[in-house]
């Protein structure tokens, strides 16, 4: 019986670790389907194994610094710590993001000259054009 329990904490400590169904059949030294048929219920868990043994991680790391461990005191704060990072990071990914202008082209000398030019000969025909309206009108 404490066997059993052994391996299924060890599958769901595989899980966590991100391991593939066949690759901890393989490393239990059993069958695939047999994986599938004892350790369904873990199996089950796999979006939350991840997270079910980060707060084992932390139970621990409390209950070692309770009974003054100050090495384990430590470990809680930087547990503590990197959730903190972790909850501002997905705070930051659920606001919407602002949306940046488009980069602005750059130019060199000689083209930003050629395109002054040509904005310049544009702003002189168009003037030319006025007065040539405005004489045609008197």
């Amino acid at each position: 019986m404490r066997s059993a329990k052994k391996n299924r904490n060890r599958v769901s400590m595989l899980l966590a670790m991100g391991w593939t169904n066949p690759r901890i059949a393989s490393a239990l030294g059993v069958t695939l389907p047999t994986l599938h048929k004892y350790y369904f219920y873990e199996l089950r868990g796999r979006e939350v194994a991840r997270d079910r043994m980060e707060l084992r991680r932390i139970e621990l790391a409390w209950e070692l610094s309770e009974k003054g461990n100050v090495g384990a005191l430590k470990e809680f704060g930087k547990l503590m710590e990197r959730s903190d990072r972790m909850e501002i990071e997905r705070e930051l990914a659920s606001t919407p993001k602002d949306t940046k202008p488009a980069p602005t082209e750059r130019v060199g000398k000689k083209i930003l000259t050629e395109r002054q030019a040509i904005d310049a000969d544009a702003d002189l025909m168009a003037e030319l054009e006025q007065e040539a309206q405005q004489h045609a009108r008197h």
